[in-house]
């Protein structure tokens, strides 16, 4: 399942995020999304965790919870929609 991770600090890395699901199941993939000319983190990221069940309990358990002083807003990612 792919995960969005919304509000989080600029500061924090793909380690930092995958650490903090690793808590909750295996993550195949971390992804912070971050400007392409300042290379500065957007705030927002994913994570792909391959068993429903686990994503659905990180999901669950971390919308919401605090990170780096943000409150996570944690959910299921959804299809972007191309115009």
């Amino acid at each position: 399942m792919n995960i969005y991770v919304g509000n989080l600090g600029y500061k924090v890395s793909e380690d930092d995020l995958r650490g903090v699901f690793e808590e909750y199941g295996d993550v195949s993939d971390v992804k912070v999304i971050t400007d392409k000319y300042s290379g500065r983190s957007k705030g927002f990221g994913f994570v792909v965790m391959d068993n429903d069940d686990e994503a659905n309990k990180a999901i669950g358990e971390l919308n919401g919870a605090t990170l780096e002083n943000r409150q996570m807003v944690v959910n299921e990612a959804r299809e972007r929609k191309r115009y």
